[in-house]
This record gives structure tokens, C-alpha cells and sequence, in this order.
């Protein structure tokens, strides 16, 4: 079977919850086991293609939850929230285990920045700085690995 890949600005939420079963890799928690999930593409300059396990927050409760508690994630996995409308979105890190890199996706799907080795549990509110429809949360220190930067493409099934 082909699984054909959108830019994320195509693939709309409403998609989110139609996603194939299982991904490879560890579960991170029993606390995310009924979220959604699928895989994403992101396509860097190198030119590079990397293929992220997601979990998809797709749900006003999951959104609320993310990555809350998580204790680890793998290399390849991660965490999409998805909104219909774009909108400057605001991010906190509040009862979060782990340091994460936050990708704001703009509507077009291509990353518009990135907040990189955020502090577990802070309250600071790390802001999109400006329009976007989704955000992509990764272990920190992943954007730097494997070159992920503003204008990396954002690929969803």
C-alpha cells in the first residue's frame, strides 16, 4: 500500500484521527497510549527526508496533556498538536519530564521556528512568534542533530 504525504498545511486536522495504527518504537507512557498515531515526514535541506513516529493531539483533553509525565521519548518520535486555524499559538513546559524542541508549522507547512532545549516544567510561556497551524515537539537536541531549521517541510499523511 502507498501512503501518499501532504504538507502539513494540506493534511488538515480533520485527518488526525484516520491515521494507521501503531508506529515502531517504545511507548513512552501508558499515559499517551489511546493518542492517535501515525508517522510525519520532515524533509531538511540537507537534502534529507526523516521519518518521525507521532503521536497526534487531536483532542481539546490530549492538547490539555501532551507530553505531561512522559519520562522518554525515542530518537524518531514525537508529538504533533494540530489546530484547523492559524493563529500565534503559546507553548509551556509545565509537568514536563523531558527538554523538548518545539517545531511552530506555518500554514504552508514548512517550519517557521523553533524553540530549541526547552526547561522541563517551566511555566515560561514559549510563544510561535507568529501564524501557525500546528507544532511538533521532539527530544531536545534533535533539530541540531540531524539539521532541522525554519523552512524545513513539514510532510503529514
Amino acid at each position: 500500500m502507498r501512503t501518499e504525504l501532504r504538507p502539513a498545511a494540506l493534511a488538515g486536522p480533520i485527518l488526525l484521527g484516520l491515521l494507521a495504527g501503531p508506529a515502531a518504537g517504545l511507548e513512552p507512557a501508558h499515559l499517551v497510549a489511546d493518542f492517535p498515531r501515525g508517522q510525519a515526514v520532515l524533509e531538511t535541506g540537507g537534502p534529507r527526508c526523516l521519518v518521525i513516529d507521532v503521536y497526534f493531539a487531536s483532542t481539546p483533553a490530549q492538547r490539555a496533556q501532551g507530553l505531561m509525565y512522559v519520562d522518554a521519548l525515542d530518537e524518531f518520535e514525537g508529538m504533533y498538536f494540530g489546530y484547523r486555524t492559524p493563529s500565534e499559538l503559546v507553548m509551556w513546559m509545565k509537568n514536563t519530564v523531558l527538554s523538548l524542541d518545539m517545531l511552530f508549522i506555518r500554514p504552508d507547512g514548512a517550519v517557521g521556528s523553533i524553540a530549541r532545549n526547552t526547561e522541563p516544567f517551566s511555566t515560561t510561556r514559549i510563544s510561535s512568534g507568529g501564524e501557525v497551524i500546528g507544532v511538533l515537539e521532539l527530544n531536545a537536541g534533535f533539530t541540531r542533530r540531524w539539521r532541522v531549521e525554519p523552512g524545513t517541510r513539514l510532510f503529514l499523511p
